[in-house]
This record gives C-alpha cells, structure tokens and sequence, in this order.
C-alpha cells in the first residue's frame, strides 16, 4: 500500500513546481526578445531602402526632366487620398527621399550603413551635417554606441564632430602599444552638460553628480563601458587608497580607471594615477584581463603640458577634459574650416622643409588621432 502524502510533502513539491521554470521562462523571454529586435532591424531596413528607391524614381524623374516639381506635390495629394493608410509620403517626407537618395547614391563607403539605422536617424543626420566626413562620423558612431534618437541629438548638439576632429586624444605610447584598439574609444573632452553642479564645485561634487547621473554618463563614455564602483578602495602596504570611478570596457577586457580634476592637469596627477594603475593591475585585475587603462579627467589642460608629461609614461593611460556647458558649435565650425582650409593650402604648396600639418583624417568611430 502507498504511504499517504503528507501536507509538508505536498507543499514542498508544490513550491518546487513553481519555482524550478524560472530559468525556462526566462529563457523563453529572451527568444521572444531576440526575435522582435530582429523583427524592428529588418522592418526598418525594408523602410529605409522603400524610401531609398523611391527618392531614386523621384530623382531621375527630376534630373530628365519628365517631372516638374509640381507632380511630387500631385503625387502626395494621389498617395493621400488613394491610399490613406499608407502615412508618411507627403510632399516634405517626398523630396527629403529624393535628398536622401541624392546624398549617398555616389558615397560606397557610407550608403550601405544608411539602412542599418532608423530613419529618424537619417533624418536627424542628413539635416544638421554639411559635410560627407561630418555624416560618415556620425553614422558610424551611432552603429557602434547604439544610440537613440535622444543621444544623436544631444551628440549633434555638441559638436562632437568638430571637437574629435580638432581635438584628438592624447595618450601615452604604452596605451598605443598595449591597447591598439583603445584609440577609438577614447575622447579629448566629455561633455557632462548634464550635471547641475555647484559653481565653485568639488571633486565630492563632481563625482556625485557622476554617479547620480550614472546613465548618462555612461551614454557619454561610449558602448561597453560597465560601472564597477565609486571610491574604490585600494590597499597597498598598511594603507588604503580610494580610486574615484572604477569602470570595465567589454570590448578591450581591461578595468578602466577614472580620477577627477576640477582645475588645471598638473603633472603630478598622472603619478597618481599610474599608482592606481600599479594596484589595479597586481591585486584586482583578472588573468585573463588586459592591463588597466588610467583616465585623468580634469576641468582644463595645457596640451604642451600634457604632452610633454605622457611622452615619459610608463603606463597606458591618457589626460582628458570635461565640459559642463554646450560648446559654441558655430566657433568650432569656423575652427574646423579654418584648419582644414589650412592644411589644403600647405598641402597645395609646401615650403621648402615646412612639415605638413597632421589633419588625422576623417575622425571617425573606429579611428582617432593620437598624439
């Protein structure tokens, strides 16, 4: 005969009935989720390359002649009320497809990426920058950070164009050495415009105002960037020491650290950090870590001054600034003109001896100058 179940028994099987799914269903979560954003990427590529093709038949419609001006609008007003479910062909959204099309159909590098983001984006993109550099900078990025609309826009904004162009990072050569693909990844100057700091403010303020802010801040260091912790504590010896922001970048496997300056790079900051450096790698980096990386960001800095201070380094680590306030985009962009006006003309005509200024190149997301 079988023994007769008893109440613990029938709950414990009970209990264990609801909880062992849990790692089933949430599996079947991820397929789910898998599956639309795959679903979104393709559905916005099929949209975005309908409104190639049709900027496409506009264009030549246009450039032949068999078409004024006059039949797009017919064409809107036809779309519109035939087919009233088909949103979005206006006479605006029309020809912005025609210069969408007309923008990127001679550019082989930069029309195959069009697709592979929304076209808010492309909207955002082809409306704000005047240069094909400025566009392959901005499409790219926003590819590899993954941004939103939102972060485009704050980016544009920014000038983030300009100032990578005229400002590229500057590192020491052990970082060029240990982390070939650390260059790309890395800023001059990081705009933290949305801080609400106290005006005089502290390094505690600051990394407060980091903290407090940490998604936006990590939106601003770029994709792979992961937060391990604030003040995090160091022993050495008898005595402890507290790293301001300690971070892990998936991508080049190694801990980031990050020291705050609220005034001028002194050359005794980067002593400091190196110290940090030392500490991370021999007591809390992994074995199968890349060495750490050290990021001094201050308020301002003497680029002679830096230079001269990283040409000695012994570590992989660089010196960048913060800005807490929008940049004037107008100032940079006769900056920009103005210096690649310049290394044209040298370039036209060199003086006998006279280096050639080094522009970088196009400043894009996967490369950047160092000096």
């Amino acid at each position: 005969m079988r023994a007769p179940i008893t109440h613990r028994a029938t709950r414990a099987s009970r209990k264990k009935r609801d909880t062992a799914p849990d790692a089933t269903f949430a599996e079947v979560v991820r397929l789910i989720t898998t599956a639309r954003r795959k679903a979104f990427q393709t559905l916005n590529t099929t949209l975005v390359d309908l409104y190639w093709h049709v900027g496409e038949y506009i264009s030549s419609k246009l450039e032949s002649s068999t078409w004024g001006e006059g039949v797009v609008d017919q064409l809107a007003v036809y779309i519109a009320q035939r087919h009233p479910d088909m949103k979005g062909f206006t006479r605006r959204n029309l020809f912005r497809m025609r210069q969408f099309y007309e923008t990127y159909r001679t550019d082989e590098k930069v029309s195959p990426l069009v697709t592979q983001l929304p076209w808010t984006h492309n909207l955002l993109v082809l409306s704000r920058c005047k240069t094909p550099e400025e566009r392959e900078f901005y499409l790219r990025t926003c590819l590899r950070e993954g941004w939103a609309k939102r972060d485009l826009e704050r980016q544009l904004a920014g000038a983030l164009f300009e100032r990578t162009a005229l400002s590229p990072p500057m590192i020491s050569a052990p970082l060029r050495a240990v982390h070939a693909d650390a260059v790309g990844v890395f800023r001059d100057s990081y705009l933290l415009d949305f801080l609400d700091l106290p005006e005089p403010h502290s390094e505690a303020d600051l990394q407060r105002g980091l903290v407090s802010n940490l998604r936006r801040f990590l939106a601003e260091l770029g994709a792979d960037f992961a937060f391990v912790g604030e003040r995090y504590r160091l022993q050495v010896g008898g005595r402890d020491f507290a790293l301001d922001l300690l971070f892990f970048h998936r991508g080049l496997r190694c801990l980031i650290a990050i020291e705050l300056k609220i005034g001028e790079f002194q050359p005794e900051h980067l002593g400091k950090l190196e110290f940090y450096l030392e500490a991370l790698d021999r007591d809390v980096r992994k074995p199968h870590e890349h060495p750490s990386i050290g990021v001094l960001l201050c308020a301002t800095k003497d680029n002679e001054v830096v230079e001269y201070a990283l040409s000695r380094s012994l570590s992989p680590a660089l010196i960048a600034e913060y800005q807490t306030r929008l940049p004037d985009k107008a100032v940079l962009q006769a900056k920009l003109h103005e210096f690649y006006s310049l290394a044209e003309h040298q370039i036209a005509e060199p003086a006998s001896g006279e280096r050639l200024p080094h522009t970088g190149g196009l400043p894009d997301a996967g490369r950047r100058t160092e000096h």
